[in-house]
């Protein structure tokens, strides 16, 4: 069995929220093997120091400008890791329908990663799990700010946590 441990990020809205990585934050990515960010980093120079933990993966967000696209971001990803079908978005859009609406947006996925609301999410039916992971640094009206951890092996999603970090 080979496993993956994913560090799952979002909304971190740098340099307003953060100026470098968080501690707390920085704690996990050390034993990243891969590190997913949902959008709205706002500046390129956060995916470059993501990348100094492990190899990154991100999507433009709403607040994302020319240099993150610039860095490789696009509007939407579909990727494998571990044998997992992986898919990502910022904005999912509103909550009523969502896990309908991700299956249809992505058909082939086992799993879709997504932020913009900076409210933790895990939910799943019988076809697709559906993961925000909230926001390390802007926790708005959540209690903490929160990062999602993953492990994935062998095709199949072994442990789904949202961990705080504030």
């Amino acid at each position: 069995m080979v496993g993956v441990r994913v560090v799952v990020l979002s909304d971190t809205h740098a340099p307003r929220r953060w100026r470098a990585c968080p501690p707390r934050v920085a704690e996990h990515l050390r034993g990243a093997d891969v590190i997913l960010h949902a959008g709205d980093v706002c500046t390129a120079g956060v995916l470059d120091e993501l990348a100094q933990y492990a190899p990154v993966h991100a999507v433009l967000g709403n607040n994302d400008g020319p240099d993150v696209a610039g860095w490789g971001a696009p509007e939407r990803l579909e990727l494998e890791l571990a044998g997992l079908r992986v898919a990502m978005v910022h904005d999912s859009g509103q909550a009523k329908g969502r896990l309908g609406r991700m299956r249809r947006w992505f058909p082939g996925a086992d799993l879709v990663v997504f932020g913009h609301s900076h409210i933790p999410l895990d939910e799943h039916d019988e076809h697709l799990r559906i993961f925000n992971p909230g926001s390390p640094t802007d926790r708005r009206r959540q209690p903490h700010g929160t990062v999602g951890l993953l492990d994935v092996a062998d095709g199949a999603l072994v442990r789904a946590e949202i961990v705080p970090v504030t």
